[in-house]
């Protein structure tokens, strides 16, 4: 299930390697309507991180639910899955140099203002990590502001001819019916 309102976006799925690229896909073109295409990068890398951890820990099964928001000046992006066991975070250094596992979170990290994980009652857990937006989206973002104009707008009596009401002028009668 998908559902797109204005600023907020969420995707139901397995945590499957194919479906990994749709969600990423989903995301950046979510990113390109909402005119942050500075983020989709950093914002697909961070996704693809947390949806395979998903696809390689979470237990018992592997059905997740993937939100981005933009509230404000920042896009946030979570992965809510079912499995409540919190994600444990390998210390960068104590990662061999050739080891394909093991920098999800830290790569989240690094392309993130911030991240984190809590628990989600009994069900699971949401793990999560925003991005500031860039200063030219939060302006385009919010409602136009009224034009200030240079020159005062012009009173009601200052435009056109003026017109004496107190003595109005007849016009000729007119029917509506023909004859």
């Amino acid at each position: 299930m998908i559902s797109h309102p204005s600023r907020h976006c969420t995707v139901e799925l397995q945590a499957l390697p194919s479906r990994i690229g749709q969600v990423r896909r989903i995301v950046s073109a979510q990113l390109r309507y909402w005119h942050l295409d500075p983020l989709i990068d950093r914002a697909a890398l961070g996704v693809t991180e947390l949806l395979t951890n998903v696809h390689q820990h979470a237990q018992p099964d592997k059905t997740c639910t993937v939100e981005i928001e933009l509230l404000l000046d920042r896009l946030t992006v979570s992965v809510r899955d079912h499995d409540p066991r919190l994600p444990v975070v390998e210390d960068i250094e104590d990662v061999a140099p050739l080891a394909t596992c093991g920098r999800g979170l830290a790569m989240v990290a690094a392309v993130s203002e911030s991240w984190g994980v809590r628990p989600d009652g009994e069900s699971g857990k949401v793990v999560w990590f925003s991005l500031p937006t860039p200063t030219s989206t939060r302006a385009a973002a919010r409602p136009p502001r009224r034009a200030v104009l240079d020159k005062p707008t012009p009173r009601f009596t200052d435009i056109g001819p003026r017109v004496d009401l107190r003595r109005p002028e007849h016009a000729p009668a007119r029917s509506a019916v023909v004859g």
